[in-house]
């Protein structure tokens, strides 16, 4: 079993197969799919999902709050015992929403950022809001990368308040590195959310813009009563207080946050490309706190 799971492994790390098999196929449908299959709650393919889940990934349940799972999408979804995400207390750090891959950080270049070396996009082409663009415009950016085995639940990284979600309807490439390294402005072009939140200690503007991807066209948050599933771009006024460490939602599956914050933040000093870093831990530091 180990070798065949070797062997499947480098197969999917070849990237022609695995740019092939994760985008060259209807994106849309088997996401639909998947969002069906998921839910189904019959143990035989419950059992063997999350078996063959757990074998060709680092998936583990051992943090899981319950490990019995209605379906699939149970465990995708699942709460971790509490505890298990320490907050870093310090009044002047923002805390990473959820657990990720640092993908690429640093400071957005009047309007522009990277989704990967070599590849920039702009904030206009993400965000789509002239003001909120200007408002983020020489500002710091991390993106923050869910892989599928991750914790999928995202929350707020500093005591804030949602005042606007706008749903941005799109396609659902996958956003794995060898996506990106292909497909320009990959961010720009899929299914999205943008949470503008106010921070309450500083007034500073902190957007999270939860990506979608294949298999995981669904993002889920508390703060409204119902799903984000609207043709085109969709503006919806918000009012909710969180404090530091609330969860604000979910993904379906696994995905990715962009997070924009103004110059007034830099990155905390551990956070770099590359980097594995839980919810919970230092992203970003206040100046002025």
């Amino acid at each position: 079993m180990t070798v065949l799971r070797s062997t499947i492994g480098k197969v999917f790390q070849q990237e022609d197969v695995n740019f092939l098999l994760t985008n060259r196929i209807p994106r849309r449908l088997l996401t639909q799919f998947m969002g069906w299959f998921s839910k189904i709650e019959h143990p035989l393919i419950r059992d063997t999902s999350i078996g063959l889940w757990q074998l060709f990934s680092d998936l583990d349940l051992s943090e899981a709050k319950n490990t019995k799972f209605a379906s699939m999408h149970d465990c995708f979804t699942r709460e971790l015992k509490d505890g298990a995400r320490p907050l870093d207390p310090g009044p002047e750090i923002v805390v990473s929403p959820c657990d990720a891959i640092v993908g690429a950080c640093g400071r957005i270049e009047g309007t522009e950022l990277l989704q990967i070396k070599g590849f920039p996009y702009s904030l206009h082409d993400l965000l789509g809001a002239p003001e909120l663009v200007e408002r983020h415009r020489d500002g710091t950016y991390v993106t923050l990368r869910l892989t599928s085995s991750m914790y999928h639940r995202f929350h707020a990284p500093h005591d804030c308040r949602v005042e606007r979600v706008t749903y941005i309807s799109g396609d659902t490439w996958n956003v794995n590195p060898i996506a990106l390294k292909r497909i320009e402005k990959l961010f720009c072009k899929n299914e999205r959310a943008v949470i503008e939140t106010r921070l309450e200690k500083t007034g500073d503007l902190l957007t999270l813009v939860p990506v979608a991807a294949i298999l995981v066209a669904s993002i889920r948050l508390h703060c409204l009563d119902r799903p984000l599933r609207h043709p085109g771009r969709t503006a919806i006024p918000c009012s909710a207080a969180y404090r530091k460490g609330d969860e604000m939602g979910w993904f379906e599956h696994g995905s990715t946050i962009v997070v924009l914050a103004p110059s007034t933040l830099s990155l905390a000093g551990s956070v770099r490309t590359g980097t594995v870093i839980r919810q919970g831990q230092p992203l970003l530091r206040l100046s002025s706190a």
